[in-house]
Formats: C-alpha cells, structure tokens, sequence
C-alpha cells in the first residue's frame, strides 16, 4: 500500500509544476507589463488597446473549446525597478499562463530568468532585441528584425548611398541602447571604419543640448540612434535648432511611430529608420485595413498607431496557437501549437511569421524609410537578413 501511494504521489507531483497556471478549463490568463504613464506610455497604451480589441473579438465569438481569455495588464512606467514588481504580480498573484506584448528590452531581460524558470512564454516582447529570441529558449518567440541588424543596415546603406564617412552613435544608456552600439561597432569593423563618437543619455532625460554639440564638435555625418519616440524627437530638433543639416540620423523600428514623423512643421523630414512591416496611413491603406481601422477609432476614440497595431497582431497569432492547440490546451501543446505556424499572415496582411522546434524569430524582413512631408515613406525594402 505505501508503495503504491508513494508512486502515485511521484507520479503525480512530477506532472506538477507551474507551467499550467493560468489555464482552466474556462478560461487562460495572459499578462503584460508594459508602460501606460511614463516616457513610452503612447506606445504601451495603444499596445493593450490592440490587444484588447483583438481578445474582445475572440471572446465575443465565444472564445474555443469553451475558454475565453482574461488579459491583465500592469504599467511599469518604463522603469525596470517597476517592471520586476509588475512581472511578480503578474506571475505569482495573478498566475497568468502567458507573458504578451511586454514592452522594453531592459524591462524584458530583467524578468525573463525569473518568467521562464516559471514556464511561463514571454510572446512577442515590444523589443527587437536579440535577447528576446537568442540563446534559444523553447518559451521566447518574438515576431520581427532585431534592432542590431536593423542599424548595420542603416549604416551601411547610408555609408554607400549618402557618402558618409564618420559614423558616430547617440543611445539610451540600457540594454537597448548598447544592442545599437554593439550594432555599430560590428558593422563599422566589417567596413574598416571607426566609430567617431558616442554620446549617452538617460531614456527620461528631455534635454540633448549636450550630446548633439558633443557629436558636432566631432564632425559627425552620420548618427546611428538607440533611441525611442521621445528621446529622438528632442535630438533631431535640437540639430535643425542649430543648423546643423550635413549629417544623416538613423532610426530603429523603436522610433518607427506616427508621431515620430508628423511633428508640426515637417520638422523630423529627413530621419532614416527601419522596421520590420510597413505601417499604413488611412488615406492610402487597403479596403482591409481602413476597416480594421475605423472599427478600432469607433471603440477607443482615438486614432490607431503602430503600438495599436502590434497589439492586434500578436494577440491574433496566440490566438490562432491556442486554436491549434486544442482541447487539452496547456504549456506544451501551445509551443506545439506555434511550431506549426508557417508562413501565417496576420488579419491586417502586413507579413507573414514562421516558427519551428528550432526557430523562435517569426520573420526577419526590414523595410527602409525616410520621413517625407511628414510620413514614413519606404526607400528599400523588403531586406531579408
């Protein structure tokens, strides 16, 4: 008797561990921390509100196999401090069986030890950093191209085609920011090129006055950027400030945001970025998406955009794994479930993701753009690394 409830008991708690929290036979709970009042909160908002719409849809066709889904979300006002207690809440009080759409590469990195020791996916971060994919980890899948292969891109296009010669790097000081810098060292060493100049800044700070006479001074052409929304508005307008018009700026994807390039005044005309889909503007978008776009501004009232759209779209790709996984949904059926993704296009048709037992980076596809008269115009592109 005592051996046979000693094999029970093994045999039961060894099937025992966190990775089915948040999964009921009612409902799944998902989480995100992400920032809703800091420095990226016109980001982070939109990102839930896309999520949001998209779970409301499903939910409303009745969810599958009788679940919906609960979305929990957390605001870490882009701090990593509060990310940590966002993820722990999140994790341990909540017990959400999915981490979706969290924003930041240094918020991300900070909990993912902790996150996935839980058994917990981290899905499709608001980072392209490569750490959100590499090492491989059978939990960690992300969508699009990384920051680093995004600026080597720039750099390189932007050496060749605009003749620029000395190539220096204005970043956030945090993990993002030194994924750019890494970015630029690796790309400048290929070329037999030097890095000119640096200069850093906090992702709080809202005065570049000295890091751009810094990169002035050192007769920079050409500034590779690890910067998002707000910390390259104030840059990029402090240097047409002061004339300063023979030097090229290169974005990531982490600045590929309207606002960015509707600035009053055409004043961001000009800046270089990359990003791995091309957003549309309503005026020339497809049937498709004017629809998807006017039945987001009639629920929220406001106008979608890029963070709105990201939400939506990832929240439809675990969707459609939760679908795949059936009945018995748990941890493991749904990585099952995202191995089976190829070539999946997205409701807004804006690109394609591909998942295997060994890949966990859906596309790497980058498109080139410049703002013109105040929009992100495509210069080249696809790029496919």
């Amino acid at each position: 008797m005592k051996i046979f409830v000693y094999l029970f008991l093994s045999l039961f708690l060894s099937g025992l561990s966190y990775a089915d929290q948040g999964i009921t036979e009612d409902e799944i709970l998902i989480g995100m921390h992400t920032d809703l009042s800091g420095p990226a909160s016109m980001i982070g908002k939109q990102s839930v509100d896309g999520v949001n719409m998209r779970i409301d849809e499903f939910n409303q066709a009745g969810g599958a196999y009788g679940r919906t889904i609960k979305f929990i979300v957390e605001d870490h006002q882009y701090t990593v401090p509060r990310a940590v207690q966002a993820a722990n809440k999140l994790l341990r009080k909540d017990k959400v069986a999915f981490m979706l759409g969290s924003l930041g590469t240094p918020m991300n990195n900070a909990v993912m030890t902790d996150q996935l020791s839980m058994n917990v996916p981290n899905l499709f971060p608001l980072t392209a950093a490569r750490s959100m994919f590499d090492p491989f980890h059978e939990l960690k899948f992300t969508s699009g191209s990384t920051y680093y292969d995004q600026i080597r891109t720039g750099i390189k296009f932007l050496v060749d085609k605009n003749n620029r010669s000395k190539v220096c790097v204005l970043y956030e000081d945090t993990d993002y920011g030194q994924e750019i810098l890494d970015a630029a060292y690796d790309q400048l060493e290929e070329m037999n090129m030097p890095l000119i100049e640096t200069a850093s800044a906090k992702p709080t700070d809202t005065d570049f006055s000295s890091q751009i006479k810094k990169l002035q001074n050192a007769e920079c052409d050409l500034i590779a950027m690890g910067t998002q929304i707000r910390s390259t508005i104030i840059p990029y307008i402090k240097a047409k400030e002061i004339n300063w018009n023979n030097v090229d700026f290169v974005a990531t994807s982490a600045s590929y945001f309207s606002v960015v390039a509707e600035q009053p005044n055409g004043i961001m005309d000009g800046l270089y970025c990359l990003n791995g889909i091309v957003v549309p503007y309503y005026d020339t978008a497809s049937d498709l998406e004017k629809d998807w776009w006017d039945r987001f501004r009639s629920i929220y009232s406001y106008e979608p955009n890029s963070g709105a759209i990201y939400g939506y779209i990832y929240a439809d790709i675990f969707i459609e794994a939760v679908k795949r996984a059936g009945k018995d949904l748990s941890v493991k059926s749904f990585i099952s479930a995202m191995e089976s993704l190829e070539n999946y296009a997205d409701p807004l048709r804006t690109g394609t993701v591909t998942f295997t037992d060994t890949h966990r980076q859906g596309s790497n596809i980058s498109y080139f753009f410049q703002v013109q008269n105040g929009k992100f115009e495509v210069i080249s592109g696809p790029i496919n690394y």
